[in-house]
């Protein structure tokens, strides 16, 4: 994402000091501008609240959402220990103000300041449970209240852990129920979170090292062919062939050639070996084994065929 960008929205005189913020620039070009723009009045920020809500004024608007960016800078330096840009921080709780500005009702008694506080958050929390992992470590409400909350609390404990000379980086027994009774949640949802907020994103398939050798990642592991769906249309196909279709295939046969299939192919006796051989066969059929072995092999074509077709 890129910074917050603000454009003067008309030409103004260089003492105006609504043209303090640039139109472009780096973040603490940004924050320095946003900063020495002047704050409303209670009766100022009144009127242009009744102008916006009345008349649809968008200068009134922008009055509004201007002079509280710097709530928004101050609040965001509040998320910087969660890795993001604070740029990205200020954009997203900009949206927030916006927002804010855009449902405040000046006839509610309170300051806009207030008002606006709980949605530049909302958004700035937003954004951090979407990116702050890939996968989402918070979904339910009761899990980003835990989320937020039990990072500042760990935070405490560690201060108070290194005023002792102790460093570690798990909750203690009592930590954890104490954090539990604190934000109202089960012992099992705090060692749950925590387990989540410990844990990083770790690539499926990584990419190869610099020197060639093939990196193995989760996905080499990970992958069950036994449930592939493609692995089990094929599966339900071979047994289905197995079963249903060598039965259709061998009462395609004749009865003699359907016995010497089973024998040569089907057979199995209780020492493990198999059927008759072909000169048995012969024998048994007073021809030569050269005829069994062509009878045979013209049934395993015929049911070849049919196998084919059942299919």
């Amino acid at each position: 994402m890129t910074l917050p960008t603000i454009a003067a929205t008309n030409a103004v005189a260089p003492a105006n000091p609504w043209a303090l913020v640039p139109p472009l620039g780096n973040l603490d070009a940004y924050i320095s501008a946003v900063n020495r723009l002047p704050l409303l009045t209670p009766e100022e920020e009144q009127e242009a609240a009744r102008a916006l809500r009345d008349r649809n004024d968008v200068d009134a608007a922008g009055r509004l959402v201007m002079s509280h960016l710097r709530l928004v800078v101050s609040i965001s330096r509040q998320y910087l220990g969660y890795g993001l840009p604070q740029g990205d921080l200020i954009q997203e709780g900009n949206v927030g103000l916006m927002k804010a500005v855009k449902r405040f009702d000046p006839d509610q008694g309170v300051r806009l300041v207030s008002y606006a506080m709980h949605w530049i958050r909302a958004e700035i929390h937003e954004y951090i449970l979407k990116n702050w992992r890939m996968v989402k470590v918070a979904t339910t409400k009761a899990q980003r209240k835990l989320f937020f909350n039990l990072r500042s609390m760990k935070q405490g404990f560690k201060a108070d852990a290194d005023a002792l000379d102790t460093h570690r980086n798990t909750l203690t027994e009592s930590e954890i129920d104490q954090v539990a009774a604190q934000l109202n949640v089960k012992r099992e949802e705090v060692l749950e979170m925590e387990t989540r907020m410990s844990g990083g994103d770790v690539l499926l398939d990584p990419a190869p090292s610099d020197d060639g050798e093939q990196a193995y990642g989760p996905i080499a592991y990970l992958a069950d062919a036994a449930h592939e769906p493609t692995a089990m249309i094929e599966s339900r196909q071979r047994d289905l062939l197995a079963s249903d279709g060598i039965a259709t295939a061998l009462n395609s046969l004749d009865a003699r050639s359907r016995r010497i299939v089973e024998e040569r192919w089907l057979r199995v006796n209780d020492d493990g070996s198999g059927g008759m051989t072909l000169h048995e066969l012969a024998a048994e059929y007073g021809v030569s084994a050269e005829r069994i072995r062509q009878i045979e092999v013209a049934a395993m074509k015929k049911m070849k065929k049919a196998l084919a077709e059942f299919a």
